[in-house]
């Protein structure tokens, strides 16, 4: 632990770093100048082998460089900025107390210095500091451990998927590191494809986690079942497990599951309880894809009803969470009708869907995730 002292009497210092030691603070550092405390401040900074510094008594009447402005310098610092600092002064000027304050100073002192009001208020600031570097380490760790688990859950979605009679495009835009906004693809055979796209309620940690629960169920369940309506009421099973009695709050979510088949041309489907999204048929009929149950986990039994469109030549599919919807602000109806003009269109050469409706500035600072799914079979 190291005290830097800062005044340009030597007498002050002699005094400070006497009651410092006396009370133990052995690792003191006494700096005669402001110009001296940066010195030292951007020394310590270069050092392989930084010390730590846990306070700065600094005088404010001082020539060239006075307290007050080398205060207002060290929170410009990124390393150093959150060191306490506790002003020495004689001034009883209370204006220039505030200024000092408003600096970031933490507290003060005043001279002829009280030996135990010094030493108190010393082991308060050092108190908070310990305090702020320990909620500090904390939040590193979250913060790390928030990093592993995007990781991981970026490593559950599926790339694009590009053959013969399928394309599938996706874009998925996390409102924050951990989304509660999932897809997945799951190719049967060389004709049938399993897609799927879910939004669970919330967004954040607590979402994204219960998210990852289902995604981990979810394929084993699309593999084993392919069924629309089986898979949805599987997955409704499941999230019923995660009921709580004592909780207000359990957790569902809304999604949409279709059976594409290329060689018998349909797709089966099931929206349970999502934002419809839309079926171009043969570039001539725009359907909606109508709701046939209530979101997954909402009730722990519910009504499934399958839908299947059939097509002749070719069929595009336009799937979206409500993230998508809310973009743009509170006016949903104006995004609406760019997503069913884009979803009427003949689509070519299409590599990242959401740049087609939402322009790149309202990409990030979203306070929902936004997903769209793209797909073209023939």
């Amino acid at each position: 632990m190291t005290i830097l002292m800062v005044d340009d009497n030597p007498v002050n210092l002699f005094v400070i770093e006497k009651i410092l030691k006396n009370a133990g603070y052995d690792d003191c550092v006494s700096l005669s100048s402001a110009q001296k405390l940066f010195d030292y401040l951007e020394q310590n900074e270069k050092e392989i082998d930084k010390k730590s510094i846990d306070l700065i008594l600094l005088d404010i009447m001082m020539p060239e460089t006075d307290g007050v402005e080398a205060c207002r310098r060290i929170q410009q610092m990124d390393m150093f900025k959150d060191i306490p600092i506790i002003f020495i002064t004689a001034l009883e000027d209370s204006s220039k107390l505030a200024d000092a304050l408003d600096a970031g100073g933490m507290d003060y002192v005043t001279k002829p210095i009280n030996k135990v009001e010094l030493l108190a208020r010393i082991r308060v600031a050092l108190r908070l500091k310990y305090e702020k570097d320990w909620h500090a380490e904390q939040e590193q760790k979250i913060q790390n451990e928030l990093d592993l688990a995007m990781q991981v859950q970026k490593g559950l979605l599926n790339p694009p998927l590009e053959e013969d009679n399928i394309t599938i495009n996706i874009s998925h835009l996390p409102s924050f590191k951990l989304a509660g906004d999932m897809y997945y693809w799951h190719k049967f055979d060389d004709h049938r494809y399993g897609v799927i796209l879910l939004d669970m309620m919330g967004h954040g940690i607590s979402s994204s986690l219960v998210c990852m629960f289902i995604s981990s169920v979810m394929r084993d369940t699309i593999k084993e079942l392919a069924d629309p309506e089986l898979v949805i009421k599987e997955l409704n099973r499941y999230m019923a497990l995660l009921h709580n009695p004592g909780n207000d709050h359990n957790y569902y979510f809304t999604g949409i599951y279709l059976l594409i088949d290329t060689r018998e041309k349909t797709i089966e489907y099931v929206n349970a309880g999502h934002p419809e999204g839309y079926v171009l048929v043969d570039n001539n009929s725009l359907l909606p894809i109508e709701r046939g149950s209530y979101a997954v986990g909402f009730f722990e039994k519910i009504e499934v009803k399958k839908s299947v469109i059939q097509y002749e030549d070719n069929i595009q599919v336009l799937l979206f969470t409500d993230g998508v919807l809310e973009a743009l602000g509170s006016d949903e109806d104006v995004m609406l009708n760019k997503l069913q003009l884009l979803a009427s269109q003949k689509w070519s050469n299409i590599r990242s869907p959401i740049h087609l409706v939402i322009p790149e500035e309202h990409h990030s600072g979203q306070g929902d995730d936004m997903c769209i799914l793209m797909i073209q079979a023939k």
